[in-house]
């Protein structure tokens, strides 16, 4: 598929982003579906994350950068607790948390106009685009659901087959 308009492009990103987005999401669920609670708050030391703080911290940026930074919701995001967090907090609710955060996500960046996406916000202290903040909130969704598929492969000893033929 060709584009050649820019209206064409912005919107392509948007559904590339949204696609993205949705995938990652799959991949957490299945990563999660495959472990206990002990082992999605499982850390290798105390300078790494469990895959509970990385939830916790995937819902709150992405609250921030869209829900709040485009959707023009109120951010009362407290970052450091998203580490901070050390008590077992059921797999279910962690799931609930970041479902409920992306369909918010993707509610806002589905209704959000493809010729904002150059306009200026500031988010978390940055001045930035509204495309720069998608491509943000996709990028870090995408790495830390990397950490995610690498933790529950350390701790599974399985392959989660996301690319079986």
């Amino acid at each position: 598929m060709t584009i050649t308009d820019e209206d064409g492009v912005s919107k392509a990103f948007i559904k590339k982003a949204q696609a993205f987005l949705e995938e990652y999401l799959g991949k957490i669920e299945t990563c999660v579906a495959k472990l206990t609670d002990e082992q999605v708050w499982w850390r290798p030391n105390s300078e790494s994350n469990s895959i509970g703080n990385l939830l916790l911290h995937l819902s709150g940026n992405a609250r921030q950068w869209i829900i709040c930074g485009l959707g023009n919701q109120i951010d009362e995001r407290q970052r450091q607790t998203e580490f901070d967090a050390r008590e077992v907090m059921p797999r279910d609710e962690l799931l609930k948390i970041i479902k409920t955060t992306v369909t918010e996500v993707l509610s806002v960046i589905a209704s959000f106009e493809s010729s904002r996406l150059l306009d200026q916000y500031r988010i978390q202290g940055y001045d930035t685009t509204g495309l720069d903040a998608i491509f943000h909130v996709t990028e870090h969704f995408s790495m830390h659901t990397g950490q995610i598929i690498l933790i529950t492969k350390q701790l599974t000893a399985q392959d989660l087959h996301f690319y079986d033929l």
